[in-house]
């Protein structure tokens, strides 16, 4: 009996995707009956890496500008459908998960076609295409959102985070970040990172940020990404306390303890900063599907857990940091409103969901 976990593209789709899949394992799943479904970005590494067989189709989304391109989509997606209907059957999965994004809908298809229960787990506050597509065939419809617009019945479970933010201890893990990050512990701690699709604007406008720097002094850990490393380590710590770049972070939890407020995109990195109570300046990103990023990031401004600052607004961003980085009693507020909001064992609840749908 196999458990198939179709969730590809960016890590706001694979990193909650590979959540699920090692909730399953947690509760005795063997590795190879998890089986994911994705194409060749980041889950061709990530999945192989972490031990779980991978079938890989060819994936490819609607393009929202008229173009040719999009006349071989429907091919495309039937010829995926049919090699996961395939798979379906070979490896007697018994139910499929889509995560949303490209692949769920010819997952959907497929486990429709071979009468395989259908689950969907939806990242954003507002459902995207392919969810509110494949979602009339889903059994369940898991929410990491109270009121997830575009998905009715949905279930308000979270957003699947690994298991390591669900332990989450910032007191016991400080000692050690700071020593990995070579920080003082008198100084306060700024975050970056902005995602695999919206890391440029941020890195801009932190590099500005740490040119005119002259307030009180703060130290900023920052999550560059592989491409931009090079290019944002030539520039001048300037008159911060310290700039650490590094181009990712494998174990998140880690950044996270290190962290007195994280600037960030608001797309799956709001289940982590929740998850972890960190009081957090959101930096919504326009892309994806109609700009859910927005609506991610207005709740947790609502629940006062977040400040937004929009990106044609960046230029503010100096401003926002030095009102709020050494405000303790603001960010220890904003820390128990991200408590409140939080959902962090969304991963083992629907590995239960799936577990008990299949027998």
């Amino acid at each position: 009996m196999t458990f198939l976990i179709a969730a590809a593209g960016t890590g706001g789709h694979v990193f909650p995707g590979l959540a699920v899949g090692e909730a399953l394992i947690g509760a005795g799943v063997s590795k190879d009956d998890v089986l994911f479904v994705g194409g060749s970005r980041l889950e061709a590494s990530v999945y192989p890496d972490h031990g779980f067989p991978l079938l890989q189709v060819e994936l490819r989304g609607l393009q929202r500008s008229l173009t040719p391109k999009n006349l071989a989509l429907p091919r495309v997606v039937m010829r995926a459908k049919d090699e996961i209907s395939d798979a379906i059957g070979r490896h007697d999965v018994k139910v499929a998960l889509g995560m949303g994004g490209y692949v769920t809908v010819p997952t959907a298809m497929a486990a429709r076609r071979e009468r395989v229960s259908l689950m969907i787990s939806e990242q954003n506050a507002g459902a995207g295409l392919a969810n509110r597509i494949v979602q009339r065939w889903a059994t369940r419809r898991f929410t990491s959102f109270p009121d997830t617009h575009g998905l009715p019945g949905g279930e308000w479970v979270g957003n699947p985070i690994r298991s390591g933010f669900s332990r989450f201890d910032r007191t016991r893990l400080r000692s050690d970040v700071s020593r990995r990050y070579s920080f003082s512990d008198a100084i306060p701690v700024l975050g970056v990172f902005g995602g695999s699709l919206g890391a440029a604007a941020i890195n801009t406008a932190v590099a500005g940020l740490v040119r005119r720097w002259r307030g009180r002094p703060v130290q900023i850990l920052h999550l560059t990404g592989e491409r931009n490393l090079e290019e944002i380590e030539r520039l001048p710590d300037g008159e911060v306390a310290r700039w650490n770049r590094i181009a990712f972070e494998d174990e998140m939890e880690l950044f996270y303890a290190a962290c007195d407020l994280v600037v960030a995109r608001a797309g799956g990195a709001v289940a982590e900063l929740t998850a972890t109570a960190t009081p957090s300046i959101l930096v919504p990103g326009g892309f994806g599907s109609s700009g859910h990023q927005a609506a991610n990031a207005a709740f947790l401004e609502k629940a006062g857990a977040s400040v937004v600052v929009p990106e044609d607004q960046l230029d503010s961003l100096d401003g926002v940091v030095a009102d709020l980085i050494h405000d303790t009693d603001r960010l220890a507020e904003m820390a128990s409103a991200a408590v409140g909001i939080a959902r962090p064992k969304a991963a083992p609840v629907i590995a239960k969901a799936m577990m008990d749908e299949a027998r």
